[in-house]
């Protein structure tokens, strides 16, 4: 018996996790600021020494060897960056996608290797979606990052099937799904993603894609 979905249901909830985050990196800023301090504070005291005791030199040792000390940034502040970087990681808004979609109604796509099996049983719902993110009301910049740090955490959990909502664009200028089209460019670009078909019109037609993600590699 399959898990229920989880569903994002509104931005005000992405938000939320938006904020978590910035909180939890805002955080290890200010362990990182505390850690320099430090350094900082040692390096105050190395100095007094150095002014009460004046310059010394070492005694010459001729079976010893100088090795000089890099210095590394705090773990903290590494740990941010590296968390900065994922975040912000490039998938393109230039991607050309159409190219690696099949020529179905549908436009799905499968990663080289992947087989159309793969796309079919998508299509008749042999895996479960197990996690659900709506993008609607989102701005293109807040949507690309919600949707890689949704795909991100969910391959990392193990989740195998998700559904992305990207909704149909009947409210945007022209009528025009610009936010599908972004959507599929930046699906392709996510290695976790192997495949993704359009939605059941139960489970949202042509306003959602239906997502398989790669297994997690033990």
């Amino acid at each position: 018996m399959s898990a229920a979905p989880v569903k994002v249901r509104s931005l005000a909830e992405l938000k939320l996790v938006k904020r978590q985050i910035e909180a939890q990196a805002l955080q290890r800023v200010q362990q990182a600021a505390d850690a320099a301090r430090l350094q900082r504070q040692a390096a105050s005291e190395s100095n007094l020494f150095v002014q009460a005791a004046g310059v010394v030199s070492p005694v010459p040792q001729k079976n010893r060897t100088l090795l000089t000390r890099v210095t590394t940034a705090p773990a903290a502040m590494r740990y941010q960056r590296d968390e900065k970087a994922v975040l912000q990681e490039a998938i393109s808004d230039q991607f050309d996608v159409s190219t690696l979609l099949d020529a179905d109604d549908a436009l799905s796509f499968r990663r080289p290797g992947i087989g159309t099996d793969v796309t079919r049983k998508l299509r008749r719902g042999d895996w479960a979606i197990q996690r659900q993110i709506d993008l609607h009301g989102l701005r293109r910049d807040e949507a690309r990052e919600h949707l890689s740090f949704f795909i991100r955490e969910a391959h990392k959990q193990g989740i195998r099937c998700v559904r992305v909502v990207h909704g149909k664009g009947l409210g945007s200028p022209g009528k025009a799904p610009v936010l599908k089209s972004r959507v599929h460019g930046w699906l392709v670009q996510k290695n976790e993603v192997l495949a993704f078909v359009q939605a059941k019109p139960a489970d949202g037609g042509a306003g959602a894609l239906v997502v398989l993600l790669a297994p997690v590699r033990n």
